[in-house]
């Protein structure tokens, strides 16, 4: 007796490698939207967010402009009007991919700014003051003083707003841009299947995703390194050694009074 198998929704689409070619190929297109956007929108973020903070208030009042017209935006709507308005009024047309890596880029770094901003102010005026009794000049202290301060503490509000750069690069696939989610349309309709198309494609965002994760964990560890924050290895702090094990305990405290009758047997040591 000969045995009937019926075929599931996936077999036409798990089999079938030009789909997969074209999906693929949306992921590269993803992967290059997100890496240029992220560029621009570096480069967006710390020109803000440092004139922000200029002395002038003509350059602050000009970069808050930026920030709150950006913010208040809706990044597909500002996309649609750069791509179709703007060659109205100046008579040229960008790239589909260009005219997408400019909005994400502009509407993205302008979150970005305020990252920059509050790290920067967050460093205690102490290190500053430190600089001009060094007589550093104000882009001396920016560049050796308060930027290496600050950047460790804008990496993880960076990573996260990488992340939604990443998911924001969805918005492209209104310009014909042929992303991930463009192709994951094209695919939909050729085999009318919805759902295990949008669940492949959830995985691939999901994937991309952390792996951001994990290259900006890495990242943190070098930049908190790099000021003398970096976690010591097998080293308990004071929570963990309290809730340790009591011969950890025990380790602890001969240690100290180990160090305490060193002290006490050094030459003036004794008080």
């Amino acid at each position: 007796m000969n045995e009937v198998t019926a075929a599931g929704p996936l077999d036409d689409f798990a089999f079938s490698s030009g789909l997969w070619e074209l999906l693929l190929r949306g992921v590269w297109i993803t992967v290059q939207l997100t890496v240029y956007g992220a560029a621009l929108g570096a480069a967006v973020a710390f020109a803000v967010g440092l004139t922000r903070q200029h002395r002038l208030w003509v350059v602050r009042f000009v970069a808050g402009a930026y920030f709150e017209i950006f913010r208040g935006t809706s990044a597909l709507v500002l996309m649609i009007w750069v791509f179709f308005v703007v060659p109205l009024t100046l008579g040229w047309q960008l790239v589909p991919m260009w005219a997408a890596v400019l909005t994400l880029g502009c509407t993205y770094g302008a979150y970005g700014s305020e990252i920059v901003r509050g790290a920067v102010a967050a460093v205690p005026a102490a290190q500053r003051e430190a600089g001009v009794a060094l007589s550093f000049t104000p882009a001396q202290r920016m560049r050796k003083i308060v930027l290496p301060q600050a950047w460790p503490e804008m990496v993880p509000p960076f990573c996260n707003l990488l992340i939604e750069l990443l998911k924001g690069t969805a918005l492209v696939s209104v310009l014909g841009v042929a992303d991930t989610t463009f192709a994951a349309q094209l695919v939909r309709n050729a085999t009318g299947q919805s759902a295990p198309v949008y669940t492949v494609i959830l995985v691939m965002y999901f994937v991309l995703a952390f792996a951001i994760t994990r290259v900006m964990r890495q990242v943190e560890r070098r930049a908190k390194a790099g000021v003398g924050r970096a976690p010591r290895k097998n080293v308990p702090g004071p929570r963990e050694a309290v809730a340790g094990r009591p011969q950890d305990l025990a380790g602890a405290a001969a240690g100290a009074h180990a160090s305490a009758a060193t002290k006490t047997s050094a030459p003036g040591g004794a008080a």
